[in-house]
């Protein structure tokens, strides 16, 4: 569920010329810092015989967190930043995932667990600001608070690496035994094998491995609780548990609550037809931890990438807060992974793949979903309700991520079987491994990586300037190269109506535009076929929709105030054609009181619409302004 933005700062941070404990720094810390890249393990090095913590423990507790990446000024999805995940979420209706914040009344987290950045600041005496954006000073935060801990809990600085095993654990924020205890083991179990990376902007670290049976008697202060457990709905033969999300009212209005809906689906109306791969950006403890407090989010299952092990938080009949589109949510299953999206695909191991494969497929034969990339989607596949919200979608999990290794799993291959010679359509089909596109991040240059994408330009040339999408670039500058630039990538298995063609260069349809890229003799496509949608004749332009909900008199006709799609900043002209789904009636899952069940009701709407492959994302369109052509066999 990436929620990161461009690098906004130069990896700048400085060490501090005097050791100052638990104090306040009494002066301004930029002014004491060398204003030169340092190196990661001095940083490390330094903050741990500035406030007393073993450097084992400090960097293995890093390195569970985010394996050593800063990503400066960046909020990860589960809330933190920077080297030592330093979390801070003070507003719910930019974090959340319902897709509905404009109408509910959420009110600021105060869970400490999510606010450990302004603790750490507060230690330090400096901005909290500064530990989003300064290495040095973030991975200070972060043992300040290790130290901290270790002091509430045993009142003084252990001397013994073993004995920080409590204070660890309370770094993990959980007040679930299983939570807390599960992070301090894999903190010293990365102690005792040892650690060595580099970061994706070039800082190297090495822990070296070193023998320590952890003390876990220190974590009997913290008065763990064990969390409420039931059966999973896994497939067998799986690492599978179940480890509720927070379902509470967080004030005194009922429509603050989280963090998801109650329901009953597909039995109350809600069909499930999607399922919705996310990566977490930081661990998959994080994102469970972060489930289980006052964070306005949530997803039905969350994949451990190191283990392959399934954590299973919602169930699959209830509408988990995942996808930042009511619509979506309604109707989908979302599934976390951890790891990271800029990241070169290293947090995305064969384990993940191979469970998170066996998971899609049980939850998609078990609901009847269609195992194809218009049924399961990546975040970054999804529409925004609105305009503002198309340009601040998630776009997890990414380049990185290898859609056609997983369809393999799924037992449905990219390269369809229903393939009609003529149909105009094809299904992008890159070969990964060997598919290392020139990329960006933050607009610096990313190290050549398999990608499952073609770049889209504006003309049958690679000078010509990359295609700029409105959602991201309303003022209408070229697309970028950077990896999170959705708006100029045709991504494996995608299907897309034919444009054009010169010489090795395709075009297809895409965001309202013709859309170029390199296929020499069509190496990157496969033919495929389907519906293909078009204006109605006589139409000049048709709207497209992030969403199919019903028309005001469906909802007038049941008391219950109109939830109405928005048209997005795009329209389909004449003669542009896209690829849709069969045609479905619209709906809209009214849920707005906490635990209140009587008062939920499915909204069923008479005007069909058409799911179609927009650009990345997908998108609808009302069957009245289409005209169809079934090029199936």
């Amino acid at each position: 569920m990436s929620k990161r933005k461009p690098m906004l700062a130069t990896l700048l941070a400085g060490l501090l010329m005097l050791p100052i404990g638990l104090q306040p720094v009494q002066a301004n810390p930029t002014e004491q810092s060398v204003v030169s890249p340092v190196s990661l393990q001095d940083a490390f090095a330094a903050a741990a015989d500035e406030f007393g913590v073993p450097l084992p423990v400090l960097m293995a507790t890093s390195y569970a967190e985010t394996r050593w990446e800063m990503h400066p000024g960046e909020q990860s999805f589960a809330g933190g930043y920077g080297v030592m995940h330093l979390t801070q979420v003070d507003n719910p209706l930019e974090h959340g995932g319902k897709g509905e914040e404009d109408e509910a009344a959420f009110t600021p987290s105060d869970d400490p667990a999510l606010h450990t950045l302004d603790a750490a600041a507060a230690l330090l005496g400096v901005e909290a600001d500064l530990l989003k954006t300064d290495l040095v000073q973030n991975i200070r935060g972060g043992a300040a608070l290790l130290a901290k801990h270790a002091r509430d809990l045993t009142g003084e600085l252990p001397k013994h690496t073993a004995d920080w095993y409590g204070a660890v654990a309370k770094y993990n924020g959980s007040a679930y035994a299983d939570l807390a205890k599960e992070y301090a083991d894999r903190v010293f179990a990365t102690i005792n094998k040892g650690a060595a990376r580099t970061t994706e902007v070039g800082l190297s670290a090495v822990l070296p491995a070193e023998a320590v049976a952890p003390n876990t008697a220190t974590a009997e202060p913290l008065f763990l609780r064990n969390a409420d457990k039931a059966d999973t709905d896994c497939p067998n033969g799986v690492d599978c548990r179940f480890l509720p999300a927070a379902y509470k009212q967080y004030s005194g209005s009922a429509t603050d609550y989280g963090n998801y809906d109650i329901a009953n689906r597909p039995a109350d109306g809600n069909e499930i037809k999607y399922i919705i791969i996310h990566d977490i950006e930081g661990s998959a403890l994080a994102g469970i931890r972060t489930f289980q407090t006052k964070s306005y989010v949530s997803a039905h299952y969350v994949i451990d990438s190191e283990t392959g092990q399934i954590t299973q938080m919602v169930r699959p009949k209830d509408v988990a807060w995942h996808a930042g589109n009511w619509y979506v949510n309604a109707h989908s299953i979302g599934i976390e992974h951890s790891g990271f999206a800029a990241d070169y695909g290293k947090w995305y191991t064969e384990k993940m793949y191979q469970a998170s494969a066996k998971l899609v497929k049980y939850l998609a034969e078990r609901y009847n979903i269609p195992l194809d990339r218009q049924h399961i989607l990546g975040h970054d596949d999804l529409p925004g309700l609105t305009p503002y919200s198309q340009s601040r979608m998630h776009w997890d999990p990414g380049t990185y991520f290898d859609w056609a290794h997983y369809f393999d799993l799924l037992g449905a291959p990219i390269n369809p079987s229903d393939a009609t010679a003529g149909s105009g359509i094809v299904s992008i089909d890159v070969d990964f491994k060997h598919n290392e596109p020139t990329s960006t991040y933050g607009n610096k240059p990313q190290e050549p990586a398999p990608s499952s994408f073609l770049y889209l330009h504006t003309a049958p040339s690679a000078e010509a300037p990359l295609l700029s999408d409105p959602a991201l670039h309303p003022k209408g500058e070229p697309g970028s190269r950077n990896v999170n630039d959705w708006g100029n990538k045709a991504v494996i298995g995608h299907r897309y109506a034919v444009a054009d063609q010169a010489g090795d260069w395709t075009a297809i349809w895409y965001a309202g535009q013709k859309a170029w890229f390199h296929n020499p003799q069509g190496k990157h496509t496969v033919p495929s076929s389907g519906l293909k949608i078009t204006p109605k004749a006589g139409k000049t332009a048709i709207p497209v929709y992030g969403s199919a909900f019903p028309n005001a008199a469906e909802y007038a006709a049941v008391g219950i105030p109109a939830r109405l799609n928005t048209a997005l900043q795009y329209s389909i002209l004449p003669g542009q054609w896209y690829v849709a789904t069969d045609a479905f009636k619209p709906d809209y899952f009214y849920a707005k009181l906490y635990d209140q069940p009587s008062t939920y009701r499915v909204v069923e709407g008479a005007d069909d619409y058409y799911q179609i492959t927009f650009n990345h994302r997908q998108a609808f369109v009302k069957k009245s302004d289409v005209d169809v052509v079934d090029t199936r066999k």
